[in-house]
């Protein structure tokens, strides 16, 4: 039962990369939760937020996660695919 208590403190949502695009494109989210990129598709791809975080380059399969402690609006992109981008919102 602490376990599930816990878990409810702490959440977590995905975003997965396919076909050169972050889906959902925009998530909103609370403070504190951590989101997992998944890269699906067969080439690298990065997660960066300038200034805010970056992941390295993901192989197939491979997940960058991130937690966000702060509200507000933050704007990413795959530096290897500059158009590929995506928003988290932390409320």
């Amino acid at each position: 039962m602490a376990s599930q208590m816990t878990v409810a403190h702490c959440e977590e949502m995905s975003v997965m990369i396919d076909n050169f695009t972050f889906e959902p494109a925009q998530l909103t989210v609370k403070v504190g939760t951590t989101v997992t990129w998944t890269n699906r598709d067969d080439i690298p791809h990065t997660v960066v937020s300038a200034g805010k975080f970056r992941s390295k380059a993901l192989d197939t399969d491979d997940q960058y996660s991130f937690t966000f402690t702060s509200a507000g609006d933050y704007k990413y992109f795959c530096s290897l695919h500059p158009h590929m981008v995506g928003m988290i919102r932390v409320e």
